[in-house]
């Protein structure tokens, strides 16, 4: 898996941690695997952004609603949660503020969306 920043440990199970970034490419593939237990996807975008392009499966939790929204999510507390956003500065905010939350297995997908149209899926428009 790609990393990008520091690492933190990860071992297996739903408690694990997560690094504090991971790029787009070991986003897609963690999400590829379908099982379940697979990562969720949070959007902290707003909903502005999310009307120009999405990732499909993603869910739209816009960074100033999430901590009147926070119960929204508290069933993924075990399992990976991958955030991202446009550029990738706000998921990684998000990603630290839910980790100070008690949220271990928290990334944020460096690059945002607008990486992912470039390496993973260029039908996702750019803006």
């Amino acid at each position: 898996m790609a990393i990008v920043g520091e690492e933190t440990p990860m071992s297996e199970g739903p408690s694990r941690t997560m690094p504090p970034e991971i790029d787009v490419l070991a986003a897609a593939e963690l999400l590829r695997c379908g099982e379940p237990g697979s990562p969720f996807l949070l959007d902290c975008r707003t909903p502005d952004e999310h009307a120009i392009a999405a990732i499909g499966g993603a869910t739209l939790i816009p960074m100033h609603e999430l901590p009147a929204r926070l119960s929204e999510i508290e069933r993924y507390r075990g399992t990976t949660i991958i955030v991202h956003c446009h550029h990738g500065v706000r998921s990684l905010r998000v990603a630290s503020w839910l980790r100070e939350r008690g949220f271990p297995a928290v990334t944020s997908m460096a690059g945002g969306i607008d990486a992912w149209s470039l390496r993973v899926d260029p039908r996702v428009p750019r803006y």
